[in-house]
């Protein structure tokens, strides 16, 4: 028993010493793991930092692109809404709505529903733009600035209906418009009496046609007062007997007044008709009515030598000198002379300063004198 209870006291204490090395054995392997743990985490942030700092900073970067990434930054799309109505407030259905954008490319388009409405979804933040094109109605748009991640709706766009401008163009027959002011012309008369028909108070007149200018001297040499002025210059030669080659009586008188009715219908028809024909000019004094004394004065004087073509420039008047020297060549015949080339050169030289003083007549004298159609009305 003593044995036994030796064994077992000695046992007891067996236990106990190899329970205390197994808590120590324990405790040194949990502390070993420990520091093998904390060893393994300090290397590799060690190696972390290494690579970082051997990589020029770019694990510092890539954080810092993360966190912008994570952070709510003004790189999120939001949404643009809207509705398009036309001008009576009904929704407009089918309209083509059209958004762009000033930050990067984002152009879109869509048709508005059944609602009139429309949404564009993952739109990039900043500046846009919406346009509205419906055929038959006025272009409508609207501009304005979408925040990251907002919901933008955009007021009513209205549409209005085009305004159509319509250029109508009414093209005038000229030669219908040259007519009715030769008929007008016609009715020009100095005191009422005398004609005044080859002058032209429309600084843009038509051109006339051949047709108008033969008939336009036609009625001027036909007219009566034409033939009492005539028979009055007859008379007043014939007092002063004036060629006597003609004699006296009835017979010198009608010789007289025969050569004279003569010279004014050459001369009237050649520069008035015939050469204005050819040369395409007109004939007529254009009455200026404004400006100086001295550049009107130039003018009525130039009358002689200078006149508007059917082109509506101004040019040499060679109508006026052909038929100025024409019709002194041909009154060479009608009156006696014995030098007949010095009867053409001073009777051609005479009438072009009659032209010259007729245009200042015209210009400074006649107009206050000369009734017309619009003066009666």
């Amino acid at each position: 028993m003593i044995r036994i209870g030796r064994l077992i006291g000695n046992n007891r204490g067996f236990l106990r010493v190899s329970r205390r090395w197994l808590t120590g054995l324990a405790v040194g392997l949990i502390c070993c793991a420990i520091t093998c743990n904390a060893q393994s985490v300090v290397s590799g942030e060690a190696g972390t930092v290494s690579d970082g700092l051997a990589n020029g900073g770019s694990a510092a970067q890539n954080s810092q692109v993360e966190q912008a990434e994570v952070s709510p930054a003004a790189g999120q799309p939001g949404t643009i809404m809207g509705t398009v109505v036309d001008q009576t407030g009904s929704v407009a259905v089918g309209a083509p709505v059209h958004l762009t954008c000033e930050a990067q490319p984002c152009s879109r388009e869509m048709i508005s529903g059944d609602n009139g409405q429309f949404s564009f979804s993952q739109v990039p933040a900043g500046r846009f733009k919406l346009s509205v094109d419906v055929p038959g109605f006025g272009d409508k748009g609207f501009s304005g600035s979408l925040a990251s991640g907002q919901t933008y709706i955009v007021p009513s766009i209205v549409i209005t209906i085009a305004t159509v401008v319509t250029d109508v163009k009414v093209k005038v027959d000229p030669v219908e418009v040259a007519t009715e002011e030769v008929k007008v012309e016609e009715q020009q008369r100095v005191f009422g009496f005398i004609p005044n028909f080859y002058v032209t108070y429309n600084q843009e007149a038509a051109p006339l046609t051949s047709k108008l200018k033969f008939h336009l001297a036609w009625k001027s040499v036909t007219d009566p007062v034409t033939f009492v002025g005539t028979g009055f210059l007859a008379g007043l030669e014939q007092a002063g007997d004036q060629y006597p080659e003609f004699g006296q009586g009835a017979e010198g008188y009608g010789k007289r007044l025969g050569a004279g009715y003569a010279d004014i219908f050459a001369s009237t028809f050649l520069s008035g008709a015939v050469f204005p024909s050819l040369l395409r000019q007109d004939p007529r004094y254009y009455y200026r009515g404004t400006g100086g004394t001295r550049s009107r004065l130039l003018h009525a004087i130039g009358n002689a030598v200078t006149c508007k073509g059917d082109n509506g420039r101004w040019q040499v008047n060679y109508s006026n000198l052909a038929g100025v020297f024409g019709g002194a060549a041909l009154s060479s015949t009608f009156y006696p002379t014995n030098n007949t080339g010095m009867f053409i050169l001073s009777n051609g030289f005479v009438r072009l300063g009659e032209s010259s003083l007729a245009g200042v007549v015209q210009e400074f004298v006649v107009r206050k004198v000369t009734k017309t159609p619009h003066d009666v009305q």
